[in-house]
């Protein structure tokens, strides 16, 4: 019985992914590692700590994986004030609030990061609680995140909302179901494949969808 809406922030509430893709391009080829952006940008989502490995190896991991997310830091931050929310992120957290759920936001971003994105989205008033990588040992695909989100407030259980197949893919190791949005460049295909029970294009579809999902209410 869903209570919580656990939402994803990067890519999903706010427009970050190419940002996201462009800066760990560049954070690899500091090392001399040319990967294609578009397999890159298959693996933003994923936290930081399973990113390298999943692009390069376990040995890349082993000799650079630290300073690969110290260069990433550096690389993303001044693209930071680029970043702009989804159309429609206030207002459907708003709404789903409204409905009586819970509203966690779980991001597998570094702090800062998320603080920042919170207030871009004027979230401070609706969200219960947050979360981050910082809470958590391992980021998504791992289900770390999602259960700490949902051990953050009193509900009896979760929905997850997110953007790329490793919010799916974290969720239903938590036993928890995704409701998807294509906002972070994803193919409904691929959100599908990995958990998604249903996918909308954008947010202001997902806001007049909701009566169709299990955030129609909670225990919906």
């Amino acid at each position: 019985m869903a209570d919580t809406a656990i939402f994803d922030v990067d890519g999903t509430l706010v427009d970050t992914n190419y940002q996201h893709a462009l800066a760990w391009y560049r954070s690899f080829l500091r090392f001399d590692i040319v990967l294609p952006v578009w397999r890159i940008h298959r693996a933003i989502g994923m936290g930081g700590d399973q990113l390298v490995a999943s692009l390069t190896s376990d040995d890349v991991e082993r000799e650079h994986g630290e300073d690969l997310r110290t260069a990433w830091t550096e690389e993303f931050e001044p693209l930071i004030d680029e970043v702009k929310p989804f159309d429609g992120a206030h207002d459907l957290l708003a709404e789903v609030k409204r409905r009586g759920f819970h509203i966690v936001l779980a991001s597998s971003g570094k702090s800062d990061h998320v603080e920042r994105f919170i207030d871009l989205i004027d979230a401070r008033g609706i969200a219960d609680a947050w979360t981050t990588s910082d809470d958590v040992e391992a980021s998504k695909p791992a289900p770390d995140l999602v259960e700490t989100a949902l051990d953050r407030v009193p509900g009896a259980g979760g929905i997850m909302i997110g953007d790329s197949p490793w919010d799916a893919i974290a969720a239903a190791k938590a036993d928890i179901a995704t409701v998807a949005v294509r906002t972070g460049g994803f193919s409904p295909e691929e959100l599908q494949d990995a958990g998604a029970v249903t996918v909308f294009d954008s947010l202001r579809d997902l806001i007049a969808g909701l009566d169709d999902t299990p955030l129609a209410r909670p225990g919906a």
